[in-house]
């Protein structure tokens, strides 16, 4: 089997060392480069973990299979824009279980109308790797709270509002919060 795995980890700007931590469980850097470079034979089971690792789908990392792309044409830097030095891909996200959006309606704070953020699901457990994020906190009647969250106790988030002058709110006992991971805008 031909495998993409070295194409898609360089698209992610990742290390082998970064992608055998990110493997469940951690692997070594050495493995991920047998991997690679085809000197180590690719099971199933593997592909999976890799491709979770690197936070795309195990057919991503098939030659042949059916895969979203978008080829570099140049890099954007001080400088200006210049070519790529080697061919290089861009590997587009894909959705994982538990995610949600959020539709910017009207500009507030950095976010422009139109904007799509994209929030993966966070359990009260979780709640710290939230810290100084944007976040969407479900209120009760179908109502939601949008704002940075800056900190959090045993029972309650506060939420510091996108707006200019805005108070800081307090919720009691959410049963999930949406952390902003990813910014969606059309140019």
């Amino acid at each position: 089997m031909i495998t993409r795995i070295r194409e898609v980890r360089r698209a992610r700007g990742l290390t082998l060392d970064e992608v055998a931590q990110r493997c469940d469980p951690p692997t070594t850097p050495q493995t991920i480069g047998r991997l690679e470079t085809g000197t180590r034979t690719v099971s199933v089971g593997w592909l999976n973990r890799i491709a979770k690792a690197l936070g795309v789908e195990a057919q991503d990392l098939v030659e042949g299979g059916e895969t979203a792309e978008l080829k570099v044409a140049a890099i954007l830097g001080a400088g200006g824009a210049r070519a790529p030095g080697k061919a290089a891909i861009v590997v587009p996200p894909r959705t994982a279980d538990g995610q949600l959006a959020v539709l910017v309606g009207a500009s507030v704070g950095d976010y422009r109308a139109g904007d799509e953020i994209w929030c993966d699901t966070l359990s009260p457990e979780n709640y710290a790797r939230a810290l100084n994020r944007d976040v969407l906190v479900p209120r009760p009647a179908g109502r939601f709270l949008f704002g940075r969250l800056i900190n959090r106790d045993e029972e309650k988030l506060q939420i510091l509002p996108l707006e200019p002058g805005g108070r800081q709110q307090v919720v009691a006992n959410p049963p999930w919060l949406g952390v902003a991971i990813r910014l969606v805008r059309s140019l």
